[in-house]
Parts: structure tokens; C-alpha cells; sequence
């Protein structure tokens, strides 16, 4: 604890002479799994890269204090070593801890336990004047509250005290045939009341096809049926899925497996759920076993997300998560499908907190205990206006059926639209009271330019200089941009590269 102390006394210091000088920040982590752009200057940044420890566990109340750039593989290696597990592990393995607090994190034990940021103790923060405070549900607890899925806007996170429940050698997955979005829906409902089920998630195909998955840790193995996902010969989670899926069509009969607890936690790393799937087709090559053997090492979350960056393809890709009410799951699933057509979708059922314990990002208009998170992920429509109002219609439409969205990715929302969501006087008030003013706010974090789809009139255009027309006409032009960001993640696997901070 004394080398962590030490580096958090010399950020402070920093954070302080920020604000002594008025100087507007931004935290820089080394990595992120979020969508929107997010490149920093290297003198006006508190560099938090090196707190990514864990630090010191307390085996009797099974907790652990962990600094804030620690990756879920590298925690979930640190616990299972002490015999436990952190009661939400986020599917990704390069999603931080302080990631999944500051943002909108949650995953198949969320039906149980809600999000991420409620199984975090409390938090230390290095406010914007250089005072360092502890803040929980006991001690500064609007300061707690609020910056759980506020982004990183109210301070700097530098450590974090995390709940963890007794771990095991596997996890047994019940597949479960659906037809229905809201047959799904019924089946979680069923089995989210049953003690002995630790996982919930499910996979819709389509309309009317689709599979939930009910996992249980276990000590035992199911002879001849140990599957798994993270070697270059194993196949994708989704795809095995709906094998396994299309097996219990044909047979009628219960299908269970045993899979190791890691490649559980992570079972959708490789392929990053299907989004890998779209990799396949922008680039116009075979999919099948033999190239996905190949490519295997192009197919994980943290160089497809590097990828991503680097080839610009973000800004026109749909990478959102929408919480919304069970009851409306069917209709919202059926809306998505008339206007995209995209799947499949990902289901997740979430325990809302209750309303006086609500991180930032949960906003003001859930009334329901629980929600089901519906992942949507796929390329956009290729004009820019189109591709901002179907962004904007779903954000609409999630706030019709009493939702929320996850605000790790962009946010289309006029500032108004957002505010009427999300308590605006009280974190303003915050963010005066604990001197966060020069970190960007929520808003202009998450917060795109909607090129007067919406929020006023569109600026009129003015003339590209020739190097502006060969720069967009690079970034437009398939393949160049793709191709581009595949090269630098190629680089990246042999020499780490850096694509967050400006050159």
C-alpha cells in the first residue's frame, strides 16, 4: 500500500497544480473499451496507467481492494488464487475495474447482483483542488453514488474495495430453447428465483429462435462435455450456442456442459460476441473454421478494439446496450428488428438498484426492479443523418418504455434530451461542490455531433482544402480505412502501441 500512496500523493499533486492554473484534464488509463473517440494530450492528462494492482484482500469479509486499472482476466487470476471470484465479471477481460465503475457494466450474475458499481464498497478519488477522500454509502455518499457510471467526470478513481463471493472450478450451463422474445423473458423470470442458478443470459437469432443459457458453479465436470472457448480450435460462444441449440431441436432432450470457470467469465472474448462476424464481411473474406484459426489472433476484444479506433469504422458502427423493463423486452426486440433487422441480440437481465442507491448512468426513468439489457451491435446506415436518427430513434424509444441506455458508447441526446433523464442540478451541484469543474462533464463526454439532425439548424458547409478531401477521402474509401486499423493493430500485437493519446 505504501508504493500505491505514493503514486496517489504524486497525481494529486498534479491534480492540484490543474486546478491552481484553471487547466481542463482529462484522465488517461492506457486502454478502453469504449466506442467514443477519446484522444488526450500528453501535458494536459492524469496518467493512471500504472495503478493496476490488486492490493490486499480481507478473506473473512471477502473483500479485496484493487487500483483502478486492473483488467477483469488479470483480477479474476487474482482472486481465484485466493479462492474467490468478484461477483460481476464484465465478458471482455481488458474491461478495468475502475472502467466498469465509472461506466455501465454488467453481465450474466447482474440478475442478481445489478450492476458492476454495486459491488464496489467504496472508492478513493482525487478530487479536482488535490484532496484525496474516501467515499461510500457512509462517507460522502452523493460523491459515491453519482460517480458510479458518471465517466470519470467527478474526480480520479485511484482505488476501489470490491465484494466477492467463494469461487469454483466450473460453471454448468442448462441451454434452453426460446421461440419469443418474451418466451426468454419468461424462462428468467423462472429461474433468476432459483438459489442454486450463479449465471443468466441469453442469445435471440431471431424473431422466433433463440436460447437462454443458466449457469451454476460447480466443483464436478459432466463426463465427455467440457467445452471451451479461448483456444484457436474452439469454436465461438454464439455459434456453439446455437449448434447447441439446433441439437436440442432435433433431440427434444435437456442439454448440459461443464465449462472452466475463466473461459466462462470470458466465454465471448474471442469474436467479441459476433461482432468479429462483420470483421469477416467488411474485408469480404471466408468465414469458416480454417480462417478463423488463421485470423485467431486478429479475434480478440483488445485488438479488435484497437481495430476499431484506428480504422475510424466506429463512428459509423451500432455498439449500444439498452436496459429496458421485462414487460416491454418483446416489443422493443420487435422494433429493433423491423427498423434493422440486426441480430442477433444479446440478453442480459439486470437488477436495478434501489432509486436513493442509483449510479449516474441509471438516470431517472427506471421504475421497474428489473430490466433485461438487449446488446445491439452492428454497422450502421452509411449516410450520416440516417445513421444519427436511427441512434437517436432508439434513444428515443428506450425512454418511452421507461429503459436506459449504457453510456460506455455514444449518446445522440440533445443536452436537454439528456437532461431530462438525468439529475442535472445535483451533479452540477457536485461537481462545484468536490472542484471537478475542470474534468470535461458527462455530457461532453458522451455527447456526438449531430450535424443538424437535431439541436439546431446544420452549419453550412465550407470548403475542404485539398489535404482535408484526401484525408476523408482516404477515411471513406473502402477498404483504406479498415485496412488501416488492421495494420496498427497488427503492430500493436507485436510492439504495445498507444492509440488514446495524441501523437
Amino acid at each position: 500500500m505504501e508504493e500505491h500512496k505514493t503514486t496517489v500523493a504524486k497525481l494529486a499533486s498534479q491534480v492540484a497544480l490543474f486546478n491552481d492554473t484553471k487547466t481542463p484534464f482529462r484522465i488517461y488509463h492506457g486502454s478502453t473499451l469504449s466506442t467514443r473517440q477519446s484522444s488526450r494530450q500528453r501535458n494536459k492528462i492524469i496518467d493512471v496507467s500504472l495503478l493496476n494492482h490488486v492490493l490486499r484482500f480481507n478473506k473473512l469479509e471477502k473483500t479485496v481492494f484493487v487500483e483502478p486499472n486492473v483488467p477483469m482476466d488479470r483480477l479474476v487470476e487474482a482472486t481465484l488464487a485466493q479462492g474467490f471470484l468478484p461477483k460481476v465479471v464484465m465478458e471482455l477481460p481488458n474491461i478495468t475495474v475502475g472502467g466498469g465503475f465509472a461506466g455501465t457494466s454488467g453481465e450474466s450474475s447482474s440478475y442478481k447482483f445489478g450492476l458492476f458499481d454495486r459491488t464496489i464498497r467504496g472508492t478513493e478519488l482525487i478530487l479536482g483542488n488535490g484532496d484525496v477522500v474516501w467515499a461510500s454509502a457512509d462517507k460522502h455518499r452523493d460523491l459515491f453514488f453519482t460517480a458510479a457510471g458518471s465517466c470519470g467526470s467527478l474526480g480520479v478513481i485511484t482505488l476501489l474495495e470490491m465484494e466477492l463471493i467463494d469461487a469454483k472450478s466450473y460453471v454448468e450451463l442448462q441451454y434452453i430453447p426460446v421461440d419469443s422474445t418474451q418466451d426468454a423473458v419468461r424462462q428468467l423470470r423462472k429461474y433468476q428465483k432459483e438459489p442454486d442458478v450463479d449465471y443468466m443470459d441469453g442469445i435471440m437469432y431471431s424473431i422466433t429462435s433463440g436460447i437462454i443459457m443458466i449457469g451454476r458453479l460447480t466443483h464436478d465436470t459432466i463426463p465427455g462435455k467440457v467445452q471451451r472457448f479461448d483456444r484457436p480450435q474452439d469454436p465461438w460462444c454464439y455459434m456453439h450456442a446455437e449448434e447447441v441449440l439446433k441439437k436440442i431441436q432435433t433431440s427434444k432432450t435437456d442439454y448440459r456442459e461443464t465449462i472452466p470457470v475463466q473461459t466462462y467469465l470470458f466465454r465471448y472474448d474471442r469474436g467479441v460476441f459476433w461482432s468479429g462476424l462483420r470483421a469477416f464481411k467488411y474485408f469480404v473474406t471466408p468465414f469458416n473454421r480454417i480462417t478463423r484459426y488463421l485470423l485467431n489472433p486478429f479475434m480478440y476484444s483488445r485488438t479488435m478494439v484497437h481495430a476499431l479506433h484506428r480504422s475510424g469504422i466506429a463512428s459509423r458502427t451500432i455498439i449500444q446496450d439498452y436496459g429496458v423493463p421485462y414487460d416491454a423486452a418483446e416489443e422493443f426486440v420487435r422494433w429493433t428488428d423491423e427498423r434493422t433487422g440486426i441480430w442477433p441480440v444479446w440478453l442480459c437481465p439486470v437488477k436495478s438498484a434501489p432509486r436513493d442507491e442509483r449510479s449516474f448512468s441509471q438516470g431517472n426513468n427506471i421504475k421497474d426492479e428489473m430490466l433485461l439489457d438487449v446488446g445491439i451491435w452492428d454497422m450502421g446506415p452509411p449516410d450520416p443523418h440516417a445513421f444519427i436518427q436511427l441512434n437517436r430513434d432508439f434513444e428515443a424509444k428506450v425512454t418511452e418504455l421507461g429503459g436506459m441506455k449504457c453510456l460506455y458508447a455514444h449518446a445522440y441526446y440533445t443536452e436537454q434530451e439528456f437532461w431530462d433523464i438525468y439529475n442535472e442540478k445535483k451533479y452540477v451541484g457536485l461537481r462545484k461542490e468536490y472542484h471537478a469543474e475542470n474534468l470535461p462533464s458527462v455530457y461532453d463526454k458522451v455527447k456526438v455531433d449531430l450535424q443538424g439532425v437535431a439541436g439546431g439548424e446544420k452549419s453550412e458547409r465550407r470548403v475542404e482544402s485539398w489535404s482535408e478531401w484526401v484525408y476523408n477521402g482516404f477515411w471513406s474509401t473502402w477498404p483504406l480505412g479498415g485496412l488501416y486499423g488492421v495494420a496498427s493493430a497488427a503492430k500493436g500485437l507485436l510492439v504495445p502501441s498507444d492509440f488514446l493519446l495524441k501523437k
